[in-house]
């Protein structure tokens, strides 16, 4: 097995001998699966990590043909696909962050380090219309809490046309991606950003539909974290001993902020079974995903306000 890191010669030797797309491809899968490097930032694979990079430095899309693995490079493309591949292995950055760009619910986003790279199972429900927990209820207004680079507000914009998003984050950084996110996808009329230390800002506000992906690492977790995670923003990960200091407190809030009707969607993770321990009597509908995932919790308005002082003790708690 090969060191966990990429050294000058090494690098030197591949850009000497190494001449088509197709052998870049070998070579960076080979390194990749020698090294020690976490997959959880989009793919989950050794190719796919590769064939994203190459694809990025030659500008070629994501759907491009098996033709080209025989395509030859110059030696500046190469050594241009060999640096992002040592830089991946070298400095444990997510692929995301070197491409700066991101895929969800079928659509790309730019990221970088001020926020999360999106990943969130939540982009599986979108796609469906949150059903069947909103039935044939109309959305016209939602609230991405935690929005991090908007992809959920703008995902949910995109498949309900005739919503207003709310997009709040505490972070000043991550909105600004946000807003870069929110005028490629030219929702710029319907999704709004704004500074909250969650819902403090909007608690008047009235939502047939609340969505959170917040922060819900625990402390066990933040501990064991793999170092690709430590390039993300920690305010967008820590929650915490148990991983639920801020769910608590939209638990409490968003009773106030839905409409009768409305729903609570929220993702905590490995966090869920903190939640099944601490609030047995809650029956949340835990959230079955076609295409992987876990830990996202689905709450009615009717189900809020029948724990809301169960909910509060244990916000209370915190304090």
């Amino acid at each position: 097995m090969h060191p966990v890191t990429i050294n000058d010669d090494i690098i030197n030797e591949a850009i000497d001998e190494l001449v088509t797309i197709g052998d870049l491809l070998r070579w960076g899968t080979s390194q990749f699966n020698g090294s020690d490097i976490f997959y959880g930032h989009g793919n989950d694979n050794a190719w796919d990590e590769a064939v994203a990079l190459t694809l990025f430095v030659l500008n070629l899309p994501a759907d491009s043909k098996d033709a080209i693995l025989s395509a030859r490079l110059t030696k500046t493309e190469r050594t241009a696909i060999i640096s992002l591949f040592a830089t991946r292995i070298n400095e444990r950055l997510p692929v995301a962050y070197l491409t700066n760009s991101a895929w969800f619910a079928g659509e790309q986003y730019y990221v970088d380090e001020r926020v999360l790279v999106p990943r969130s199972p939540i982009a599986q429900i979108i796609q469906t219309s949150f059903q069947p927990w909103l039935g044939d209820k109309q959305v016209l207004r939602a609230l991405d809490l935690c929005t991090g680079s908007g992809c959920i507000a703008i995902a949910m914009a995109h498949q309900f046309e005739a919503a207003e998003v709310d997009a709040i984050d505490i972070s000043f950084d991550a909105l600004e991606v946000a807003t870069m996110n929110i005028f490629d996808h030219g929702v710029e009329e319907r999704v709004i950003p704004m500074q909250s230390d969650l819902m403090n800002e909007v608690l008047r506000e009235k939502y047939d539909l609340i969505v959170s992906n917040p922060p819900y690492v625990d402390q066990e977790d933040m501990d064991s974290l793999p170092q690709e995670f430590i390039h993300e923003p920690e305010l967008g990960l820590a929650a915490g001993f148990d991983g639920l200091d801020l769910v608590k407190r939209i638990l409490v809030d968003s009773l106030n902020c839905l409409n009768d009707d409305g729903v609570l969607v929220v993702e905590v993770g490995n966090s869920q079974v903190h939640m099944e321990q601490q609030f047995p009597t809650v029956e949340f509908d835990w959230v079955e995903f076609a295409q992987g995932g876990h830990g996202v919790f689905v709450l009615t308005k009717a189900q809020l306000l029948a724990h809301h002082d169960e909910f509060k003790t244990a916000l209370s708690a915190l304090n």
